[in-house]
């Protein structure tokens, strides 16, 4: 009993010592009066402001809506200077959660090392994406429905590369593997995509090969993708597909385009998929719907 309460203490007293190590390396953080800053409190709110002062126990910041804010430093888990280009009219806009993904299909954007994801595309597609580099994203999932009772449920891997080739372009490839009953070897898309903007507003145009079962399409799908974030929490998502029908040259195509609502760690989709075919139909097109949390 002695041992286990001395392990007891042991643990404790190490756990202080971590916490007050980090509250000390906060209270030494290097502030400047120039930068503006955003803090995480340990109630996973967040302040963004500009640096005025500092004493023992507390930051004083200014913000948007106070002229004077003082954060106790046993509240704050982390610091980070913002990027100017994320502060418009004096408000900060967090970054895209999901700048790496449209609707369904990929930018040339990849996650940093250390971020993922978790996305569910109309309730039964299931995937989590992990930054393994700041060029490497390593993603899988499974569909829901064949889970239940299925031998061989479907399931599919999607690596990616990207690389930043020069400001506001990047270029990177891919592939979509899916395992699906009956279909010896599986299926999916070779593919090569550029990126061109910013991750708030940017164009992709990219070039995929269809295989199954081990033999590749002879021509390419074209994918034409971009986005426009027209404001804080919103932006204009599209997503478009040109398959080769026959031995001509001829494609057809499938275009969709929706709202995306974000937060800074999570991102809903709500778009339409149509095409001539769809229109006759539904005029609108098909509903779709997604979202993202990331980590």
């Amino acid at each position: 009993m002695k041992h286990i309460k001395k392990m007891i203490i042991i643990v404790l007293a190490f756990i202080i010592s971590q916490g007050l190590s980090a509250q000390k390396s906060f209270k030494n953080f290097p502030f400047d009066s120039t930068q503006t800053y955003i803090i995480e409190l340990e109630d996973n709110s967040e302040l963004v402001g500009t640096y005025i002062g500092k004493d023992s126990t507390f930051v004083i910041l200014k913000t948007s809506s106070l002229p004077k804010i003082e954060v106790p430093f046993t509240k704050i888990i982390s610091i980070k200077i913002v990027d100017q280009e994320n502060i418009k009219e004096g408000v900060y806009w967090f970054p895209n959660p999901n700048a790496t993904r449209y609707l369904f299909g990929p930018s040339a954007y990849t996650l940093k090392k250390g971020e993922g994801y978790y996305q569910n595309t109309l309730l039964i597609l299931n995937s989590v994406n992990f930054g393994v580099s700041n060029n490497f994203t390593i993603g899988g999932g499974l569909e829901l429905i064949s889970t239940f009772g299925a031998k061989d449920p479907i399931f599919f891997i999607t690596p990616k590369v990207g690389f930043e080739i020069k400001e506001n372009f990047h270029a990177g490839g891919g592939v979509l593997y899916a395992r699906i009953p009956d279909v010896d070897g599986g299926l999916g898309i070779l593919y090569g995509i550029a990126t061109y903007g910013s991750m708030d507003k940017n164009i992709t145009g990219g070039l995929g090969w269809g295989f199954i079962e081990g033999d590749f399409s002879k021509r390419p799908i074209i994918t034409v993708s971009g986005t426009s974030r027209f404001y804080r929490k919103f932006a204009f998502v599209t997503e478009n597909w040109f398959a080769p029908i026959g031995n001509d040259f001829n494609y057809r195509g499938v275009i969709s385009y929706g709202v995306r609502f974000f937060g800074s760690k999570i991102a809903v989709d709500l778009a339409f998929v149509n095409n001539k075919e769809i229109a006759e139909a539904i005029v609108i097109g098909i509903p779709f719907v997604s979202f993202a949390v990331k980590w």
